[in-house]
């Protein structure tokens, strides 16, 4: 005896719009597999993986209405495909593009960040050359650069300029707002400045940027 899945043409279709879905997750998560354990070339692996991004969204879309959520369905049907899952749903963009968007990102953020430390840096020396000695004038400076040099993190934690600038930072904090640097102390603070700098330019190309 024949058993129907369905009692109409839509039905049918529907069905097997699930049978391709199923397919489509299985599919995936054996590429990932694959690319993790190194089997399939990046290239390789990038072409594949977007078909099966570029049929899974059609299909998501067509079956927006029946399968609201995909995890769901993995749910029902006892698909244990979480890199799947998050390749097609969360992702959406082949690991490999995902890591070339991470590095370039990171790239322009570390660039960012070193271009605002030679300002700081700038900044500050020419304040000081200036005579803007006052401590109101000089703390928001070295504090402006001490944090531009912490959010880079190629440098290590006891880089020369950044020790010296908390040095500098807490000494002008025992201090009033309206003090001033003497001429030594503005001769000293202008050294530790260049040095600091200094190290900071030749510590760059070490550190790949």
């Amino acid at each position: 005896m024949e058993v129907k899945l369905w009692n109409d043409k839509r039905e049918r279709e529907m069905y097997e719009n699930f049978a391709e879905l199923y397919a489509i997750i299985k599919a995936t998560e054996k590429l990932e597999k694959a690319y993790v354990r190194d089997i399939i070339s990046s290239s390789e692996y990038e072409t594949e993986c977007q078909k099966l991004i570029a049929h899974f969204k059609t299909l998501a879309f067509t079956l927006k209405d029946t399968v609201p959520s995909i995890e769901r369905f993995a749910d029902t049907y006892k698909m244990d495909c979480p890199a799947a899952i998050n390749r097609l749903v969360t992702s959406g963009v082949p690991a490999t593009v995902e890591h070339r968007a991470a590095a370039a990102a990171s790239t322009t953020t570390s660039a960012a960040i070193v271009a605002e430390c030679v300002q700081n840096f700038i900044t500050a020396m020419d304040s000081l050359k200036l005579n803007m000695v006052a401590v109101d004038q000089v703390y928001p400076l070295l504090s402006d650069l001490s944090a531009s040099l912490n959010k880079l993190g190629i440098l290590p934690a006891d880089f020369e300029g950044k020790t010296k600038m908390k040095e500098w930072i807490s000494r002008l904090s025992k201090m009033g707002a309206a003090d001033e640097l003497t001429e030594q102390q503005a001769r000293q603070l202008h050294f530790d400045l260049e040095s600091s700098y200094n190290s900071f330019m030749a510590a760059l190309p070490n550190a790949g940027t």
